[in-house]
């Protein structure tokens, strides 16, 4: 032994000892041990524990005994087998004096005896495998190392576990210390289970064991969300994004990079994921490194030394598979834990930027698109980041094995080669890149045009504009498509290449060596195939990589544009009270909602006098339609861009009641409360105030009733007292009010204003448009609107005093209106209110019918139905035969088995020409090797071309199917379905389908295919394989039977628990002015982070899972491998071909990355082709009765007169409800004004429902000019009537094409209209 390690032992003999005699004096000086109070003791710990002591036992008694045997032996003492058991005598010792305190006081071991257990860890490997590697290479151990004896090899292992065990207490110790109050608060408040990731010791995670509970769980329940733990807490949403704001604001405004951030953020994950990504790649170059030796050995004879030396390969190979194994396992969870992370912190910081976004607000489409595609994209593109340096270490490691084997030239060729092919998909990556960002465009267009025409679908049944509406959603898809289809043929070209270039390369590599008279053998030319396969990856992930960078550009920048947009400064609110008492004071300025342009295109606000409304003070705001009333309350709200004068101070807290109601999805007493603490008595005070108490009184669920999407099964005015409600509850200084009263009759009205305004209300600053002129009087304050400005203000009485003035001016034509009706005054007031009760009930019973089964309201509303168990077999049926019938399918398959056959033959052939010298001539050897390899690509290129012709295909007819069925729903489906439901499916599903699922599915068949063909290959080689492949698929088939249970739920829920997150966002976005106003931005914001790491928690554990199995599953493939070797050392030589059985074990090395990816594309596909099951979901809804039925068509000009008669009409919402119409029999004059009255729930709104034929009679008919509407289409009956809905809807475009949706009119005609 050399002196430095002598001394190395002696330092650490003193070392330990002087540790043992400082801790034993600390301890009498404290007076012995304290017992510290603690909980019930971690059974992991103590096992872990006690095993660490066990090992160092075992290891002291290994030394020692070794010691006594070389005494006895050599009659002398040692020394350098002394030290080092004094050394695990002390150890041992200190280990288990330090037993007890480690457990009970949960602290880490000795720092002394870990610096001990990893030198010696370390060590133990480093002598260990200089020995592995003197046997298969003739060289010298090192002067100052011993060779390795039996000692070092017995306790080589139990040194590797002390490591492991003292950092598992280590890791134990770190988790209890920050997480016990985390899961104290956790178990309080009745959530989900632990973070079961960040408990778990080094092994646990190695081999993903502590997914095991979950797995159980799974195996005898289905899945529930409280049954998945939650994510560690780096994770988090509120953690990922805090880490990247900091990033963010670390970078100096003017050159913040988003990129960069993203970097900064997560580089220590990153670095940990690098180390595992590079020694996973070294592992993958050790098979063609020694394969050379193998099949030397092979052909060689063997005698007793060359037996050993063929176990030894096969050992290495094993281990070296292994580490491989373990760590790409590794790399790969990392990777989606940083993508995790990402996901999570960019979801964040765009609904904070949407939440600021004021002066008109933005696209859903858009923010649906930012989440569902760029996000995931940014997160998924952690898979490939690595890449970037791993590109250029796989082609040295691939350089340098085809120089050690066949020389320089042809290494030089082998480079050219792979230089030529990369560079070959540099143009055809730039073309993907620029048509991805063309299909991005399209989707962004059409998903807009989804998401606005599902807000007006009953707009759009109503007036039977449906299927023109999807005529222009499917001219979009067309668009689309067109995209897709230059995108998906381009992906052909470069998965051709991708599969060819092994081909090419190995042809110009061994083209090069017959020219040049390089000696081939079958084990140089086995080495060479092995290295080609493996430098496919980095020829292959060279195009993809640049594809992915680029798309992932394209979305960062995306994001970034919308994130670093220039951020809309907050109106000032001035909390100090002044001796004025001044609750609002508006300076001289311009306000204009559009600014793009030099001059304004839409109306403008503007203050040509400073105002100031006092504290207190009622001030209403009246004037004509398009005055700019509701713009002056937007003005004081921040909600306008001003461009010239001063701004607007407010001082104290704010509450807005928007013209157009904001009702979110939840119950009423949620929408009421709105974020604040429950006072039973103020709650019930602004209930009454508002005229809701009736309403709540009639629902089952009283104020506990579920709401639909937007209040989409409310009345405009049950909608209106809601929000109204909303605001006085808040208890706010300052309220702004746009017309609260015009959705309700005047009943109701004079209710409200009373009982609100004058008693609720009293006291507070309240700012209300109004153009019921009877409640002006009330006023302390009126301002009279004209063309965007204040053309008056002043006292009431002394406004209508001037007889020249506006007020008076808009009096006299309101009365001139009046008169132009001409009903008698009392007659007039009836008619009117009850009229407005008749408009504001259209929907109320509907609602009534609704919430009565509140329970069910709630699961259909709010919890999305989702299908159990497998995806069944009629779905992939559906799928794989919606194109062509499936008739190209036989011929893709024909393309794979030839295209695997050709290149495995002509692997085989060139190694067997190349066994023997002159065995072939050298021209017949490359050129059957060239016609093979040749005629392989042909049979890739075919089935790529094929196989996105049926993509195409296949994608737009399932879009097809699902689009048509859901205009063709009934409006109770919309009505019981959020919109985010339909366009989830209509953006992540479809995305899924058009560009994934088709590759993923035919990527498993032909994985499959090659995996037969190895074991067939094999089982040529060696019979005695088969079996064992056999044993090892059956194990194979249960462990994915095993994790598929738990799996398949988790998958299911990434795609229900991604809903509430875009709902959320869409809800924020059209209600982010009340959100402000009310200052619920936190309260928001907590609630979209908790929704986000509901999907990262499912996400997550979704990936651990997949992980969990292709471990365990790539040991059972590893093994079977080094079987085979096993077995071909020992078979006799004349009983096995070296080319064949070379070939057999080259082929072998990839077996368990195959392997890998058919498991891996196995759960993929069942988890992917969930988006296909839940399309044809909305495949199947029933529908509506048909548009037209050709039979049964009406005049051109029916009807003429308009008679409606009723006769014995009954109508009921469904068979199990009490009918709401009861033998109606009567019939309304043609020509005529009929008015329908009646109490909340009689039936006025199930009434012109029916003459809609939205809900059907179920006895009785309905004649309009005689005809039986009943008989006839919907679309020719609707489109013959006509509604004004109770809700105004636009749709984006010009006047132009809101004035004419169907652009069936001239200019000229809607003018004079």
């Amino acid at each position: 032994m050399d002196l430095s390690l002598k001394l190395v032992n002696v330092a650490f003999f003193m070392l330990l000892l002087t540790w043992i005699m400082v801790d034993f004096l600390k301890r009498r000086r404290e007076g012995g041990d304290k017992e510290l109070k603690h909980g019930a003791s971690d059974r992991k710990s103590t096992v872990f524990a006690k095993i660490t002591v066990i090992s160092n036992v075992i290891i002291t008694t290994f030394h020692l005994g070794f010691c006594f045997y070389e005494f006895w032996k050599l009659k002398t003492i040692i020394i350098e087998a002394v030290f080092p058991a004094m050394n695990w005598t002390l150890a041992c010792f200190i280990a288990l004096y330090s037993l007890s305190r480690t457990l009970r006081e949960h602290k880490r071991w000795p720092p002394v005896l870990i610096l001990w257990w990893v030198f010696s860890s370390i060590f133990y490997s480093l002598l260990v495998f200089l020995y592995l590697l003197t046997r298969l290479k003739s060289i010298q151990v090192p002067d100052f190392l011993p060779e390795a004896n039996i000692i070092d090899f017995a306790s080589f292992p139990l040194s590797i576990l002390l490591c492991f065990n003292a950092l598992h207490i280590n890791s134990n110790k770190k988790q209890q210390e920050l997480e016990q109050p985390l899961l104290r608060k956790k178990a309080n408040d009745g959530c989900k289970d632990a973070d079961a990731f960040s408990s778990a010791g080094i092994w646990s995670r190695a081999t993903f064991k502590w997914l095991n509970p979950l797995f159980k769980k799974g195996r005898v329940k289905t899945l529930e969300i409280l049954d998945v733990p939650s994510i560690p807490k780096s994770e988090t949403a509120d953690e990922a994004a805090s880490s990247l704001q900091e990033s963010l604001r670390k970078q100096k405004d003017e050159t913040s990079s988003l990129p960069n951030a993203i970097l900064q953020a997560i580089w220590r994950p990153l670095a940990i994921n690098a180390v595992f990504a590079g020694f996973n790649t070294i592992a993958s170059y050790i098979g063609p490194l020694l394969i050379t030796n193998f099949v030397n050995f092979l052909s060689a004879k063997h005698d007793h030394s060359s037996w050993h030396h063929g176990v030894i390969l096969a050992v290495i190979f094993f281990l070296a598979k292994t580490v491989e194994s373990l760590c790409q396992r590794q790399w790969y969870f990392g990777a989606q834990r940083i993508g995790t992370r990402i996901r999570a912190a960019l979801i964040v910081l765009i609904y904070k930027k949407s939440l600021t976004i004021k002066y008109g607000g933005m696209s859903n489409g858009k923010v649906i698109n930012y989440i569902n595609v760029d996000v995931e994209r940014i997160g998924d593109f952690c898979r490939y980041l690595h890449g970037v340096w791993l590109l250029p270490i796989q082609v040295i490691l691939a350089l340098t094995i085809l120089y050690r084997n066949l020389g320089f030239a042809p290494s030089i060729a082998a480079l050219s080669a792979t230089i030529f092919v990369m560079v070959s998909n540099t143009p055809l990556a730039n073309m993907q890149e620029r048509l991805h960002s063309k299909i991005m465009e399209a989707k962004d267009s059409r998903i807009k045009a989804t998401s606005e025409t599902l807000r007006s679908m009953r707009v759009l049944k109503l007036h039977s504009w449906e299927s023109t509406f999807l005529k222009k959603l499917l001219k979009l898809r067309e668009t689309e498509r067109s995209w897709l289809k230059k995108y998906l043929y381009t992906c052909s070209a470069v998965a051709f290449l991708f599969w060819a270039s092994p081909t090419l390369v190995s042809v110009v590599t061994f083209g090069v060596c017959i020219v040049l008279g390089t000696p081939l053998t079958s084990a140089t030319v086995l080495s060479a195939i092995a290295t080609f396969r493996i430098l496919q990856e980095p020829i292959n992930n060279l195009p993809e990589l640049i594809s992915v960078i680029a798309q992932t550009k394209v979305s960062l920048d995306r994001i970034q544009e919308f994130i670093k947009g220039k951020d809309q400064k907050k109106i000032i609110h001035c909390q100090s009270v002044k001796a004025s008492d001044v609750a609002i004071e508006i300076e001289t300025g311009e306000y204009t909602w559009e600014t793009s342009g030099s001059r304004s295109k839409l109306s403008t606000i503007k203050f040509t006098e400073k105002l100031r409304i006092m504290k207190g003070d009622r001030v209403a705001v009246c004037g004509s339609v398009g005055s700019g009333k509701s713009s002056l309350l937007c003005s004081i709200l921040g909600e306008i861009p001003r461009i010239s004068g001063g701004g607007i101070k407010v001082y104290g807290s704010k509450a807005f009641v928007p013209q157009s109601a904001w009702i979110q999805t939840g119950t009423i007493r949620e929408n009421v409360l709105f974020g604040k603490e429950m006072n039973k008595a103020f709650y019930d005070q602004v209930v009454e105030g508002c005229a809701l108490n009736r309403d709540i009184e009639m629902w089952a669920e009283g104020d506990s009733s579920v709401v639909g999407e937007r209040g989409m099964n409310l009345s405009g005015g049950q909608k209106q007292r809601i929000q109204l409600a909303r605001a006085i509850y808040s208890d706010s200084d300052i309220y702004l009010l746009d017309d609260p009263f015009s959705a309700v009759d005047a009943h109701t009205g004079a209710h409200m204003f009373k009982k609100c305004m004058m008693q609720l209300l009293y006291g507070k600053t309240v700012v209300y448009v109004t153009h019921q002129l009877e409640f002006l009087d009330a006023s302390d304050l009126v301002l009279v609107m004209k063309d965007g400005r204040i053309v008056q203000s002043g006292k009431y009485q002394d406004l209508i005093a001037e007889s020249d003035g506006e007020l008076v001016r808009q009096m006299a034509a309101h009365r001139k209106y009046l008169n132009h009706v001409k009903p008698p005054p009392e007659c007039n007031y009836l008619t009117n209110g009850h009229q407005q009760q008749s408009k504001t009930e259209v929907t109320e019973n509907n609602f009534e019918h609704h919430i009565s089964n509140g329970d069910s309201l709630m699961e259909k509303t709010l919890q999305e139905e989702t299908e159990t168990g497998r995806v069944k077999w009629h779905v992939y049926s559906i799928f794989v035969t919606s194109a062509y019938k499936g008739a190209l399918v036989p011929v893709i398959l024909l393309c794979q088995v030839l295209f695997q056959g050709l290149q495995m033959a002509s692997n085989y052939w060139i190694s067997w020409a190349a066994a023997e010298e002159g065995r072939v001539s050298r021209e017949q050897l490359i050129g059957i090797f060239a016609l093979m390899s040749g005629g392989s690509s042909m049979f890739i290129l075919g089935r790529a071309v094929l196989l996105s012709t049926i993509a195409i295909e296949t994608s737009q007819r399932l879009f097809l199917g699902m689009i048509t069925s859901v205009f063709r729903a009934p409006l109770s489906f919309f009505d019981s379905t959020p919109s985010s439901r339909i366009l989830n499916r209509s953006s992540t599903d479809q995305s899924i389908v058009d560009t994934d699922i088709p590759y993923r599915l035919a990527g498993l068949v032909f994985a499959l295919i090659q995996l037969l063909s190895i074991i067939l290959l094999m089982s040529q080689t060696a019979w005695q394989v088969f079996f064992l492949f056999l044993v090892i698929l059956a194990i194979s088939i249960l462990y994915q039977d095993y994790y598929i249970t738990t799996a398949r739920e988790l998958a299911r829920m990434i795609g229900i628990r991604k809903a509430p997150i875009l709902h959320h966002f869409s809800e924020s976005i059209s209600g982010a002015a009340i959100v402000r106003c009310f200052n619920e931005e936190v309260r928001f914001l907590k609630n979209i982070l908790s929704l986000i790491d509901a999907y990262s928690c499912v996400s997550f554990h979704n990936s651990a899972t997949m992980e969990w199995l292709c471990l365990r599953i790539n040991f059972l493939f590893n093994l079977v491998v080094f079987l085979l070797l096993i077995i071909l050392v020992n078979l006799p030589k004349s009983a096995i071909d070296p080319s064949l059985a070379g070939l057999a074990a080259t082929y072998g090395l990839n077996l368990n990355v195959l392997q890998a990816w058919v498991i891996w594309n196995l759960c993929n596909v069942e988890n992917k082709m969930i988006s296909v099951e839940r399309i044809l979901q909305f495949t199947n809804i029933p529908s509506e009765a048909p548009l037209v039925i050709e039979n049964f068509r009406p005049e051109p000009d029916w009807p003429t007169n308009g008679k409606i008669e009723l006769e014995d009409l009954h109508v009921q919402y469904s068979p199990a409800l009490p009918r709401v119409l009861k033998g109606i029999t009567c019939t309304f004059p043609g020509e005529k004004k009929i008015g329908v009255v009646g109490r909340t729930g009689s039936g006025k709104s199930t009434l012109i429902q029916a003459l809609f034929r939205v809900v059907e009679p179920s006895e009785g008919r309905i004649l309009i000019d005689g005809v039986d509407i009943s008989n006839m289409g919907l679309q020719d009956l609707r489109s013959r009537l006509s509604i004004i809905p109770q809700d105004p809807t636009l749709f984006q475009g010009t006047m132009r094409t809101n004035l004419d949706p169907l652009q069936q009119c001239s200019d000229h005609e809607i003018l004079e209209g």
